[in-house]
């Protein structure tokens, strides 16, 4: 079979490969002249661009500079302000212009120096600066050397600013989201302060505190130190306190974080009326906590056939455990239905004659 040849767009009528349509031709050679414009346009406009941001770093890097200048300098306050809030502009939104102040080698330093300062302000916006730069993770390392760490626990003891005091937990808490960082913290006796912070009552930079421990006992060596600074009591007074329901989720969830390493777990089970002081906060109405307690309770019954057996004496616990299992949220249903079935494997514990066992 023969099959029909389509003649080329570049050839005449008659077939000629040397007597090519000049109008085809043309058209091609337009096409190809007009793509070539177009590339050009885009490398000079790429080129253009390239020369605006490089014009654009430099006179970023020229603010920068002088702004350090000015905070390093005897100026008055109101002039070490200005320039501080100018920092606080630049590094709030871009992370490449929080690289761009790293680079300066003296902008640390002086930040540092103006957290000793006489005026809340410009301890504020100090902290501020530093807490932007500590959203860049490359950044992270470099911030959480011993100075830095040392100032931040003064500030937190310190009974001065209170935005100082949150911007103060609100960085270690950014710092400490590196695990390389978490050991630092623990030499530099934080864990301590943050402890000292929260046992204050009725403090209200207890939330922020709090925080910054639940990302530091992620740490073995930070959950060890926290306990022997007595952790565990702190944490079950503010679980208990009626006033601060808001904070008693996130203590709950530190007492789990610590009850995963065996030193957390002992100081819990050796606590007095350790059952039934979880007893009382899965009653409570806040989901978040009645998940904490259950999770507390899961690796107490898992440690101490003792406790489980103190469970098994209070007479409501079961039907507490029941009508969390069906009435809970997800997790709180999921930890309650494994509660139940710990505590239905250890009937033998019971008396015969209770009556909640029916």
């Amino acid at each position: 079979m023969i099959t029909k040849k389509h003649p080329s767009p570049f050839l005449n009528p008659t077939g000629n490969i040397h007597d090519i349509d000049r109008n085809v031709l043309c058209n091609v050679l337009l096409l190809h002249i007009k793509q070539c414009s177009k590339a050009s346009q885009y490398m000079a406009k790429f080129t253009k661009q390239r020369h605006w941001n490089h014009q654009t770093t430099g006179k970023l890097w020229d603010t920068i500079s002088e702004c350090i200048s000015q905070i390093q300098s005897d100026y008055d306050d109101e002039a070490k302000e200005r320039a501080l809030q100018t920092l606080v502009s630049i590094t709030k939104a871009s992370p490449p212009h929080r690289n761009l102040v790293m680079q300066n080698q003296e902008a640390i330093p002086a930040l540092l120096t103006l957290l000793k300062s006489s005026s809340r302000t410009l301890e504020r916006l100090s902290l501020s600066i530093l807490f932007n730069l500590s959203l860049n993770p490359n950044l992270k390392s470099t911030l959480a050397d011993m100075a830095t760490i040392q100032h931040l626990n003064t500030v937190i003891l310190s009974r001065g600013s209170l935005e100082s005091s949150k911007l103060a937990a609100s960085l270690i808490c950014s710092l400490a989201m590196l695990d390389k960082n978490k050991a630092v913290f623990g030499v530099a006796n934080t864990i301590q302060a943050l402890l000292k912070g929260v046992s204050r009552p009725n403090s209200p930079v207890t939330h922020h505190l709090l925080s910054s421990l639940a990302e530091l006992v992620h740490f073995h060596g930070n959950c060890t130190l926290a306990v022997r600074s007595g952790a565990v009591s702190v944490l079950l007074r503010i679980v208990e306190n009626k006033d601060s329901e808001d904070l008693s989720g996130t203590a709950l969830s530190i007492l789990g974080l610590l009850a995963k390493f065996d030193e957390g777990l002992k100081a819990l089970t050796n606590t007095p009326s350790i059952v039934s002081r979880m007893l009382d906060v899965l009653k409570g109405r806040s989901m978040l906590n009645n998940e904490g307690a259950a999770e507390v309770l899961l690796r107490v019954f898992d440690e101490s056939e003792e406790c489980l057996r103190d469970a098994m004496g209070l007479p409501d616990f079961m039907y507490t455990l029941a009508e969390l299992s069906v009435r809970g949220s997800t997790r709180a249903r999921e930890k309650a239905s494994l509660l139940l079935r710990k505590l239905e494997a250890n009937e033998s514990y019971v008396d015969d004659d209770l009556v909640f066992l029916k």
